[in-house]
């Protein structure tokens, strides 16, 4: 285990720790707690960014006889951007012939939105905050666009009409048995005011719906990376130096598929 194996092992195992933190508790975050949104989006965009970094890094070290890019390579072509490392992804997936066992690709609508919002979290939104009060140009709100392009359509498109009924209903209900003695001062994750127990039961039933589908689609987006870099250990394996790690035995929790995924909640700890 020379010095570059160990570098990457150790980064492989910090990444796989960050992605999981990020996947528990992107279910946990709700209009109550919107913090959790940001240690979410926060855990998440570091790891994918980590993780696509990496498999181009390996592309460029299988391509270049066992020399990495340098500093400047990494951070002046890519830098944050998310959407931008997906891109070069799928540029080295189809040059490499790589064979995916799950999704080739995230272009469909929810998985595309969810790179596109930690994407911009990664680049700016993350002060979105700071970035008001300083009356910065840059002033995108990543939970309001989190809500509105990834919960609402996974709530319209994966939740049956019955269960959206159920929820309405105990909505309701809970108004009429505490309304009488329960005020309501909240906001959305999408800014507007939640005064009623009606609005805010409502709200919650929203959330417990999502969560599950939210989380699996962004494992999703992590299963295709974990994939691209299973497959490009290989790929970097066969130049014959004693660098690289297995690191599908690190990521290998993300490897399954949506039916063993369904069964976690918690991907912290593994």
């Amino acid at each position: 285990m020379n010095e570059t194996f160990l570098a990457l092992q150790k980064e492989v195992l910090f990444t796989k720790e960050v992605l999981g933190a990020g996947a528990t508790q992107i279910r946990k975050a709700n209009y109550a707690n919107k913090g959790i949104y940001f240690q979410a989006f926060t855990s998440l965009a570091t790891g994918l960014e980590r993780i696509g970094k990496l498999c181009l890094m390996l592309d460029y070290y299988a391509s270049n006889g066992g020399a990495f890019p340098d500093f400047k390579y990494l951070k002046n072509e890519i830098g944050h951007d998310i959407e931008l490392l997906y891109e070069r992804s799928l540029e080295v997936a189809a040059r490499r012939g790589v064979n995916f066992s799950f999704l080739t690709d995230l272009e469909g609508g929810v998985h595309k939105e969810i790179l596109r919002v930690l994407s911009a979290f990664a680049k700016s939104d993350r002060y979105s905050n700071i970035n008001l009060l300083v009356n910065s140009k840059q002033q995108g709100d990543p939970v309001a666009s989190w809500v509105e392009s990834v919960d609402l359509p996974l709530f319209e498109r994966r939740v049956t009409e019955r269960k959206k009924e159920k929820i309405a209903r105990n909505a309701r209900a809970i108004a009429e048995l505490t309304s009488s003695f329960i005020h309501v001062q909240h906001t959305s994750e999408t800014g507007q005011e939640v005064t009623d127990v009606e609005q805010g039961s409502l709200l919650t039933g929203i959330q417990q719906a999502v969560a599950p589908y939210r989380q699996l689609y962004v494992i999703h987006v992590i299963r295709f990376w974990c994939e691209l870099l299973w497959s490009l250990q290989y790929t970097a394996m066969e130049l014959g130096k004693p660098d690289i790690p297995f690191f599908s035995e690190i990521i290998a929790p993300f490897l399954n598929d949506d039916s063993y995924i369904r069964t976690r909640k918690t991907w912290d700890t593994f």
